[in-house]
């Protein structure tokens, strides 16, 4: 039992999931102050329609930020808070886009995109290693995301 951390995982393993969070926490983070440049910026005939949807959008992701970096800190780690470690580990890049509507929603897309593949793979750790709770917040994330997904690519049709 000398390897378990507080909640009974094994340290090293919960260690490693940290990490992948800690990077999953870099990529929210960057979105989410790229949708506030979208919701900001927002020029166009779609103008209140997106101007809405992306104010909804950064609001739901900044409770997924607290959420992820709370996880990390439960695992018995340190959540990564600086802007300048988050822009280096990112793949998901900060946006200059913002007045076209077509463009931010594409780019709105692709961020899905990057989450989701990461979601998946955290998800399959924290299942390996029996973390119910990560494992619940990836799958809540994935399921609501990828309807988020299934929405903007209709928007775009």
């Amino acid at each position: 039992m000398g390897n378990l951390n507080a909640i009974g995982l094994d340290a090293v393993k919960a260690s490693e999931l940290t990490k992948k969070l800690n990077d999953l926490l870099a990529n929210y983070s960057v979105f989410y102050q790229n949708v506030r440049g979208y919701h900001w910026n927002i020029k166009g005939d779609k103008f209140f329609e997106l101007h809405l949807k992306f104010e909804e959008l950064y609001t739901d992701l900044i409770i997924k930020i607290d959420d992820v970096a709370e996880r990390i800190l439960t695992l018995g780690k340190t959540p990564n808070h600086k802007y300048s470690d988050y822009i280096t580990v990112s793949e998901i890049k900060e946006s200059d886009e913002g007045r076209d509507g077509m463009k931010a929603v594409n780019q709105t897309l692709e961020a899905f995109k990057t989450l989701i593949i990461k979601q998946r793979v955290i998800l399959e750790l924290s299942g390996n290693i029996g973390d119910e709770g990560t494992n619940a917040l990836m799958s809540d994330n994935i399921r609501e995301q990828e309807k988020l997904v299934w929405m903007y690519s209709s928007f775009l049709k």
